[in-house]
């Protein structure tokens, strides 16, 4: 297996040498971490056999967020959690997407922005399933906030697993959709994507944060049926607690030779 650790240990120095004016602390300190993790530099804790009183040392793991070797089974537990809050629902992915326009903006205000496309997108479901004719009532949400795409791009985006159901408190009832002929239909795609910008629109202004120039007057919002969500949640958690780049067996076969 090529370890990241090894690979940052490697090319670390000339990696330095040409961004570290770019780096933060936080990126400086995450670097150092992810290259000690259990190696000999890292710190040792010793183990003992209860039988024959052998003793070793073995490094300690890093416990960076961004590690793909400490984080596994924290994304293991993470999602063994989600699983038991499913609900006997069809549950919907629904993402909303900052526009290209907003990321500078995101970038030079990341607490406020990110704080804002969280509620938001929250509020913009809650109000869909208080207006709905089937539901009437407070949905259930796991959320979770992506700041970059596959490839690495700065793209902050949120993803919401919903169910098509909702609590109606004041009647203290429990309301599904129903399914029709083409199975379940959760919300319309362009008005959640409406409601959600003037939102965002609004939390920036109320921030006291000058908006970009220009952006676009239609933004994106996806609404996907998922089923009974596990598939949703198994997705999430890939990225949730692993970071973005991961320890691999081999090369890809475009690096291969």
């Amino acid at each position: 297996m090529i370890r990241l650790g090894s690979v940052i240990a490697e090319f670390e120095a000339d990696f330095l040498a040409q961004f570290r004016h770019r780096l933060s602390f936080e990126q400086l300190q995450a670097l150092s971490a992810l290259r000690d993790c259990r190696s000999p530099a890292s710190p040792m804790m010793q183990v003992q056999c209860n039988d024959c009183a052998h003793h070793h040392l073995v490094p300690h793991s890093c416990g960076h967020r961004l590690c793909p070797h400490c984080q596994h089974h924290e994304s293991q537990q993470w999602l063994e959690r989600q699983m038991q809050r499913l609900v006997p629902a069809d549950y919907f992915l629904l993402t909303f997407t900052l526009p290209a326009e907003w990321r500078g903006l995101a970038a030079a205000h990341a607490d406020v922005v990110f704080d804002s496309l969280m509620r938001c997108a929250w509020e913009t479901v809650h109000r869909f399933s208080q207006n709905d004719r089937q539901l009437q009532g407070t949905p259930g949400a796991i959320a979770v906030l992506h700041t970059h795409s596959r490839r690495l791009d700065f793209h902050p985006h949120v993803h919401l697993v919903v169910p098509a159901a909702a609590v109606d408190e004041a009647k203290q009832r429990w309301r599904r959709k129903r399914r029709g002929k083409n199975g379940t239909y959760l919300f319309n795609e362009k008005a959640i994507a409406k409601v959600f910008r003037a939102k965002m629109l609004a939390a920036i202004e109320a921030a006291g944060i000058g908006l970009p120039a220009c952006y676009p007057r239609q933004w994106v919002a996806h609404c996907q049926s998922v089923g009974s969500g596990e598939k949703a949640l198994i997705y999430l958690g890939r990225y949730i607690y692993r970071g973005v780049i991961q320890n691999r067996t081999s090369l890809p076969a475009r690096m291969a030779g």
